[in-house]
């Protein structure tokens, strides 16, 4: 009788039980978590990346593992279903005010997974909720320190600040924020038609100054091109002026080299046997042709009063050569004489 009576009294306290477990989590946010506890069976079977959070007699006593689990029944109660798996979360849009006073609409996505069930059953009453409540907030604070045109172009970082935000007040409630993602952000119209008339604007100045950059580089590499061939100009006058001069030298030398020989082989042929009956000749071959070019060039002339005596012409000519010739031996043996005083006195100096 007395087990009958507890079979009974447990029956009516799990019956009770039932219906009282829904009504536990009447609020809208927990309705899922609520219509998903499991009854106490006694044998228990909890799936992968699931997280059964067990009261006994209304007290925290364990979490369950995946697999197979045995409970007590009456006295054990299957309180909170958490998932481990990752949870996306959208947030609604929101409106928040820049750095410069624009009114922005925006919107993202959470993404959180939960690490601790025991934190994200008894730290906070609806973790979703309550994270995004604080994505929310943290949202509009970091739009806050930021202008519009950063809000554009630090997308990613604004993204990380707000991870780093949430990660840092959910630490307490089991639940770690793994990414933020903003879907969109809307702007006014107005602010909108400000902004493409900025871009423009943006243009056109990119335009004009790469026009001016090629135009600048166009002259640039014409008064380069002039500077070279300037250059060239001058470095090719120089080596023709070089080459000219180097050639007249030449030409110099190669004159005075032959009239050099000239001088030696005319010495050598006089004073060889008949020398000077050939000197005779070209003296008498030279004063008939000068006396043919007289009249050519000029038409004053000076004629010497025996111009029809060639011999005497000759002879005279024959006579000045004869006079240098005795003239310059005695210049030579002057020469050695003084050079022999002047060793002599060198010598007699010291004693």
């Amino acid at each position: 009788m007395m087990s009958r009576a507890l079979c009974r009294a447990g029956g009516v306290v799990l019956r009770q039980t039932q219906r009282t477990a829904p009504r536990l989590w009447v609020t809208p946010a927990q309705q899922r978590w609520a219509s998903s506890l499991p009854m106490n069976t006694v044998i228990l079977f909890v799936p992968q990346q699931e997280a059964w959070v067990v009261e006994r007699m209304g007290r925290f006593n364990r979490i369950l593992e995946p697999g197979l689990n045995f409970l007590i029944p009456i006295l054990d109660r299957i309180r909170y279903v958490q998932s481990l798996k990752e949870i996306v979360i959208d947030v609604p849009e929101q409106s928040a005010v820049s750095l410069d006073n624009v009114t922005l609409q925006i919107d993202g996505v959470l993404y959180l997974r939960i690490l601790d069930p025991f934190k994200a059953s008894y730290g906070v009453e609806d973790p979703e909720y309550a994270v995004t409540q604080l994505a929310q907030t943290t949202m509009r604070s970091e739009l806050g320190k930021l202008t519009l045109d950063k809000v554009f172009r630090e997308r990613e970082s604004l993204n990380s600040n707000i991870v780093h935000s949430i990660n840092q007040a959910s630490d307490e409630w089991g639940i770690r924020c793994l990414r933020y993602e903003i879907k969109d952000i809307h702007v006014p119209p107005r602010v909108k038609e400000s902004m493409q008339m900025q871009v423009e604007a943006e243009r056109k100045k990119r335009a004009t100054v790469l026009e001016s950059e090629g135009t600048r580089e166009a002259a640039i590499n014409v008064a380069e091109g002039r500077k070279q061939a300037q250059i060239l100009a001058s470095e090719a006058e120089k080596a023709e002026q070089i080459n000219k001069a180097a050639g007249e030298a030449q030409a110099v030398l190669a004159k005075a080299e032959a009239k050099s020989k000239a001088i030696r082989m005319l010495s050598d042929a006089l004073t060889e046997q008949n020398g000077s009956a050939a000197a005779s000749l070209s003296v008498a071959e030279q004063y008939v042709s000068a006396f043919s070019n007289l009249a050519k060039e000029s038409n004053t002339i000076l004629l010497p009063s025996n111009t029809g005596d060639i011999s005497g012409m000759v002879t005279q000519a024959m006579t000045i050569y004869s006079t240098l010739a005795k003239t310059s031996p005695k210049a030579e043996a002057i020469n050695v004489s003084s050079e022999e005083d002047e060793f002599g006195n060198q010598s007699s100096s010291p004693q």
